[in-house]
């Protein structure tokens, strides 16, 4: 396939699934101008957009005492809020998941630790990381540590489940084989059940980004005074419908481009994966 062909079935596929969007877009702004809609519960896309452009720009200096200048009020706090956003999602991520995978592993790959652990494990995986936020703000006060806290919960059971799922379920063929070559122990693991579970892992890590993403919102809404949702919590007091709808935004877009990353990133390193099933 020649590097023109690939651009443009990538532009194809991009037209393709933006068309709907696109259209209730158009739909939505034709209602609002027509009146059919209430600005103050669903302002236009047009409002949306300005108060997502103030949200994103920095602050500009101006003269009110100048007649005919429009003051945008714009505020800066896009940037800001997505970083600090971001840093809870990436810490937490990090923390749940490094603490996950190599007891999923364990869990997977040894039956008395399986048998030992499951239960506690099927107890505490059903409650919701929400239910943690009075204990997260009594053990760790305001800021980030109860916010991170909560994270490192949700982003855990999805990565701890996926890897023992994929060690448990690695085919026996591949286990047969390997010990007809004499392989030992810490080989069969490395070189077998490991990267055979591989899908399985990554799987459950971009399961796990989702969840961290979801919970950071929540989070942001109690434990911390930064961040997409503390802002969008911000506008509700006030009543800015426009600036909840471009925080919305912003927090759709954002993870938009996480889970691109991930699925990229899953893409590349099961390259050899792909090729097998082929």
């Amino acid at each position: 396939m020649t590097s023109g062909t690939g651009w443009s079935e990538r532009l194809s596929g991009f037209l393709r699934g933006a068309a709907v969007p696109a259209v209730v877009i158009a739909v939505w702004q034709i209602l609002s101008m027509m009146g059919y809609v209430n600005p103050q519960i669903l302002p236009a896309p047009s409002a949306v957009l300005v108060r997502w452009y103030q949200y994103l720009a920095p602050i500009e200096a101006y003269d009110p005492s100048k007649s005919g200048y429009v003051a945008w009020l714009l505020s800066g706090e896009l940037l800001a809020d997505a970083y600090a956003s971001l840093y809870r999602v990436v810490v937490g991520f990090l923390i749940g998941a490094g603490l996950a995978l190599p007891l999923g592993l364990a869990m997977g790959a040894t039956e008395r630790v399986y048998k030992l652990l499951d239960p506690l494990v099927q107890i505490l995986r059903p409650i919701p990381p929400i239910a943690y936020i009075p204990l997260s703000i009594l053990w760790f006060g305001l800021g980030n540590p109860p916010a991170i806290f909560l994270i490192s919960i949700g982003a855990f059971f999805p990565v701890l489940m996926n890897t023992i799922s994929g060690v448990r379920h690695v085919d026996g063929i591949y286990i047969r084989a390997a010990r007809n070559l004499g392989a030992g122990r810490a080989t069969m693991f490395l070189r077998v059940i490991l990267p055979a579970a591989t899908p399985y892992i990554l799987t459950g890590a971009r399961i796990g980004v989702g969840t961290a993403f979801i919970v950071v919102i929540v989070s942001e809404m109690i434990a911390v005074n930064n961040g997409l949702g503390f802002r969008i919590l911000e506008a509700r007091e006030f009543f800015w419908s426009d600036k909840i709808i471009a925080g919305m935004l912003s927090i759709g877009l954002l993870g938009l481009g996480i889970d691109t990353g991930m699925e990229r990133l899953n893409a590349h390193l099961l390259k050899w994966h792909r090729g097998i099933e082929s």
